[in-house]
């Protein structure tokens, strides 16, 4: 990120709100030094679901039913 020592805050608010845009599963860090906001970090985790787990847990449904 370019040094934006001088943003206003409504122009950190914007770039924090723009981190948060469209999250599902993760983090917005905002890094500050000295009282003044030096870095924004966004971390974004995608989740897949298992095929394993699903199948697994179909067949223990069906064991319940016997």
């Amino acid at each position: 990120m370019a040094n934006h020592a001088s943003s206003t805050p409504d122009q950190l608010i914007a770039r924090i709100l723009h981190a948060l845009e469209g999250l599902q599963y993760g983090s917005v860090q905002i890094v500050v030094h000295d009282s003044q906001v030096i870095q924004i970090d966004r971390t974004e985790k995608h989740r897949f679901p298992l095929e394993k787990a699903e199948v697994y847990q179909q067949q223990l449904s069906r064991e319940k039913k016997k």
